[in-house]
Formats: structure tokens, C-alpha cells, sequence
């Protein structure tokens, strides 16, 4: 099982970089952005960096890594504008850029923005063919679609990515979300409890087979708060009307909390740091679990 971090787009530009230098330093796996205007609750003047321009600026100097965003909001681009601006930065990164799409929920950015927000129903519409133009756009030289909410016509991408430019789909609707993973995705990410991944990922597997595919193809990420209780690192108990997973307990507890998701089938574990820390104390995280957790994981 690799491990990443997923940053806090509150952090100074100045911090993003140190922390995701740090991390590849220490021999993780990847970086993610979260991709929002502004906060979901609480102070709405709290600084919020820009998921896209981030990114390319970490994949001109953090050389390693895979980099991704967890995920893009589907409702706030184009989907064909969304993959010409994923490809720019896969080509900055010389091909480690993941392109994470989920349908979008965060109502009040939209509302402050003037974007559309609509149903459920329609959001998942919408992702599901920006799921097909993408795809279209990276694997092909012309495509031409005709959607309820997209069109593009004789449409090229040029040049095409470095890498993979893996498609990935946030989520764990089971209904829609997963069905759309299994049909389009190259990964799929869901937050989760080790129980809820395992159901979760057994929806998928059962998607995957309805569509016709190898469940193996996919790879499988999830992520949960920390709390480690260990001397010298502070605690900061996560207050917010989000309901989230949190995994809390000392080194050896971790070990086995973590160690289940990994016989669970999680590929990749991502560590948000979302929680009101400051970047030296996500910091002294990441060095904790790189030495005393994750050698018993790897």
C-alpha cells in the first residue's frame, strides 16, 4: 500500500511547496490538491488557493510525486476546457498527473460564484459524460459527442499527455458514482472507514463486472483524518458539520488500522491534512508515520 498527502489549499503557496517537498523527501507516493474557491463553513475570508495553477506550480519543482486533484468539481469546467488544462500540467510534471473528477457538492461556492448547481441527479448526468468527453479527448484524435449537458464536435487534443493522465472518480454513491467508475475510471477514490471501503469496494467490483471489466484494473484509493496520539505532536480534534472518517490511536494502533485497509484492497492511502494544523505540525506527521508506521506497511 503507497501513501500520499492531500493538502489544504488554505496553506500560503510558500507552504504548499515545503510541505510537498517534504513529502517526496520522504519517499511517499504523491501529492493532492483539493479543488475549491473558497471554504465550505466557518470564516469564508480564509485564504483558498486554486487547484490547477498549484498543481503545475508543484510539477515544475517537485520532481517525483504523482500529482493530482482530490477531486476537480465537474459543475466548475468544461470538461474538454478541464482536460486541455490537466494535459498543460501533465506536460510540466514530464507525465505524473492524475485528473480526479467528482460530481461537485459544495452548494455555497456555487451560489457565491453564480455556477449552476442543480440536482444530484443532474450532477451525476453532467459527470458521467465528462467522464466520455475526457476519455474521448486523451484517447482519441477526433471526437465528436452529443450529451443533454455537453457537445463538442470534431474536437482534438493536441499534444496528448506524457503519461496515463489517469482518470480518476471520487465518490462512493452506489447507485451512479461507483456504475460511472467502473465504466470510465482508471482509479476511484472514496473516503471511508476500513469497513466502509471493503463495501464499498465490493459495489465495485460488482459494477466492474456488470460493465464487463476486470475489477483489478482500477486502482483503489481512500483517506481518513489522523488523530496520532504520540508525546510532542499536538492534537486537533476535527470540528466540522462534514461528516468524515477519522482513524485516531497511537503508533501500534495505527499499524493495525492501517494495515486493514491495506488487506481490504486499498492501493494507495492518502493523508489529508485538513485538519487546523500548521504546515510544521502536518510536518511532524508525515515524519512520525514515515518512521514509525509505514515500514511495517510497505
Amino acid at each position: 500500500m503507497k501513501f500520499s498527502i492531500c493538502l489544504t489549499p488554505s496553506y500560503a503557496w510558500a507552504d504548499v511547496l515545503r510541505v510537498a517537498e517534504h513529502t517526496e523527501r520522504s519517499g511517499w507516493e504523491g501529492v493532492w490538491f483539493p479543488d475549491h474557491f473558497m471554504p465550505s463553513e466557518g470564516e469564508l475570508s480564509r485564504p483558498v488557493l486554486e487547484c490547477w495553477a498549484t498543481l503545475a506550480g508543484l510539477a515544475a519543482v517537485v520532481p517525483r510525486v504523482r500529482l493530482g486533484a482530490l477531486v476537480c468539481g465537474n459543475t466548475y469546467r468544461h470538461p474538454a476546457v478541464l482536460a486541455n488544462t490537466a494535459v498543460a500540467a501533465d506536460h510540466v510534471s514530464g507525465g505524473r498527473v492524475v485528473l480526479g473528477l467528482g460530481a461537485g457538492w459544495q452548494e455555497n461556492e456555487h451560489t457565491a460564484y453564480g455556477i449552476h448547481f442543480g440536482s444530484t441527479g443532474e450532477r451525476l448526468d453532467r459527470l458521467e459524460e465528462a467522464c466520455q468527453v475526457i476519455r474521448g479527448l486523451r484517447d482519441r484524435d477526433r471526437v465528436t459527442f452529443h450529451g443533454r449537458h455537453y457537445h463538442v464536435e470534431g474536437a482534438s487534443m493536441h499534444p496528448k499527455p506524457m503519461g496515463r493522465l489517469p482518470l480518476l472518480v471520487g465518490g462512493g454513491g452506489e447507485r451512479r458514482t461507483i456504475p460511472i467508475a467502473a465504466r470510465y475510471a482508471d482509479e476511484w477514490n472514496v473516503w471511508g472507514t476500513v469497513e466502509t471501503f471493503a463495501h464499498k469496494a465490493g459495489v465495485l467490483e460488482r459494477a466492474c463486472e456488470r460493465a464487463g471489466r476486470d475489477p483489478h484494473d482500477l486502482r483503489r484509493s481512500t483517506q481518513a483524518l489522523l488523530e496520532l496520539r504520540v508525546p510532542g505532536l499536538p492534537r486537533h480534534p476535527f470540528q466540522s458539520r462534514l461528516r468524515v472518517p477519522v482513524v485516531e490511536g497511537s503508533v501500534e494502533q495505527l499499524r493495525d488500522t492501517l494495515g486493514r485497509y491495506a488487506v481490504a484492497g486499498v492501493d494507495e492511502f492518502i493523508v489529508p491534512a485538513f485538519r487546523p494544523q500548521s504546515p510544521d505540525e502536518t510536518i511532524a506527521l508525515i515524519d512520525v508515520l514515515t518512521s514509525e508506521v509505514l515500514p511495517v506497511l510497505r
